[in-house]
């Protein structure tokens, strides 16, 4: 007969110091797991087997009530801490090019390093404590000996272009591997090399910051929040070499959006705070207004109303600023009119104020090129319905939604998925009291989710 294993007191006093019960703790790894693309079962009872020694979480649900814990406390908790062992992601790596070679190698040969990567809110507030000196004189001590041109570079630049587009048009699946495989094998080791100058070397780090970018980019629209934010850092610590205000300032950005997109606003407030103080006065104004932007979304996700109207206005006079050029980086999210518009209408979502919501949505709309940009369109359609549904004028919502349906034809993006999966209690709704085209739209969005 097999041993009974002992109780994990350590899980048990971690649980009773943050006050949740069993349930409430099943329930945040639930959606925890559903933010990293996975869907648990997990109740009560397992979390009950778990803490009396009968059994262990299995795959990556160790990581998640780790997460979960930490949420619940404030403070980050690891496995250990908690009495598990031997299901955590691989530590951070202190050499952001052989971390970017290590990611893109996993994400190609399906290694178990991405396969357990969760996010976590403590993530989002890497920057903060990151020393970017001290990685910049390993760096410079591991240089190689092979002499990288501004050919090499442009190239890289040409590559994360051309997916970057096409990531627009076919969604985050579209050539996955291909990205993380160029970035594994040549673009991070291209790092390695020696430069005939200082500007150079700054413009090849900030190349592969972007092409690193758009992995985690294309990640976060699968929905593998998890894989997404270890890009992210990596891109952050690239962008730290090439230039440490304005594009780590960026890269400071994509991981609070991130975070605000998955309604995980811890940090996102104190890392944009620190992206402004790096970028103004060194930015354009273009870019400058998306970073005042994403500070207003972190104020409304904080209850912070106020705070986020002068977000808001700030956004709206860097952008009357002509003091370009917009740097690639920031050049990646679209016209910085329409990004604003687009941000400034889930800021004023969480204002609940469905008026103002629809009128920036509406903006955002006629400032993207509708074909460049599709899956952004898809995805503001979608945005309007949900205001005007709000707004009780049902009618226009199913037109605006049938809208979006159209356009995510053919996307491999778990965003769309998820938008068209959040119509179907309306909708049901909406059946419900007859409303025209309801019906129709009902079954497309059933066959788009089949």
């Amino acid at each position: 007969m097999a041993a009974q294993r002992e109780p994990n007191s350590r899980l048990r006093e971690t649980i009773e110091a943050t006050g949740c019960t069993f349930e409430a703790l099943a329930k945040d790894i639930r959606r925890i797991a559903a933010e990293n693309g996975e869907t648990l079962q997990t109740n009560k009872s397992a979390v009950s087997h778990w803490v009396n020694g009968n059994r262990q979480p299995t795959g990556r649900t160790a990581r998640y009530l780790a997460e979960a814990l930490s949420r619940r406390a404030g403070r980050t908790i690891t496995e250990t801490e908690i009495g598990l062992h031997g299901g955590e992601a691989p530590t951070e790596q202190a050499d952001p090019v052989l971390a970017a070679t290590d990611l893109g190698r996993a994400d190609v040969e399906h290694r178990r390093f991405l396969a357990v990567a969760a996010f976590t809110a403590a993530g989002v507030a890497m920057p903060l404590a990151y020393d970017h000196e001290a990685t910049a004189r390993m760096l410079r001590a591991r240089t190689g000996s092979s002499l990288v041109g501004a050919e090499d570079v442009d190239v890289v630049r040409q590559i994360t272009a051309a997916f970057s587009v096409a990531d627009e048009r076919l969604g985050g699946g579209h050539g996955l591997t291909t990205v993380t495989a160029y970035l594994a094998d040549t673009a991070a080791p291209m790092l390695r090399g020696r430069f005939p100058n200082e500007a150079l070397r700054q413009a090849a780090f900030g190349a592969v910051a972007e092409l690193t970018y758009l992995a985690g980019w294309k990640h976060h629209d699968l929905g593998q929040e998890g894989a997404a934010q270890r890009y992210y850092q990596v891109g952050y610590q690239l962008a730290c070499e090439a230039d440490p205000h304005g594009h780590a300032a960026w890269m400071m950005r994509a991981l609070a959006h991130q975070a605000l997109s998955l309604k995980q606003p811890h940090y996102c407030v104190d890392l944009v705070e620190g992206a402004l103080t790096r970028g103004l006065g060194r930015v354009d104004g273009q870019t400058e207004a998306l970073l005042h932007i994403t500070h207003a979304r972190a104020y409304a996700a904080a209850g912070e109303k106020p705070a986020a109207a002068r977000a808001l206005l700030a956004a709206e006079d860097a952008l009357l600023r002509d003091d370009g050029p917009q740097p690639s980086y920031s050049r990646v999210s679209g016209p910085a009119a329409g990004t604003v518009a687009s941000h400034t209408a889930r800021t004023l979502t969480d204002l609940a104020d469905h008026v103002g919501t629809e009128q920036q949505h509406r903006d955002a709309l006629v400032r993207w090129d509708p074909e460049k940009y599709k899956r952004v369109h898809a995805l503001t359609y979608a945005d309007l319905g949900d205001s005007l549904a709000a707004q009780a004028r049902a009618d226009e919502a199913v037109a605006a939604w049938s809208q979006a349906l159209t356009l995510m034809e053919g996307m491999t993006s778990d965003r769309t998925r998820k938008a068209i999966s959040s119509l179907r209690s309306t909708l049901a709704v909406y059946q419900r009291r007859r409303v025209p085209g309801a019906a129709e739209l009902a079954r497309r969005a059933r066959e788009a989710l089949a």
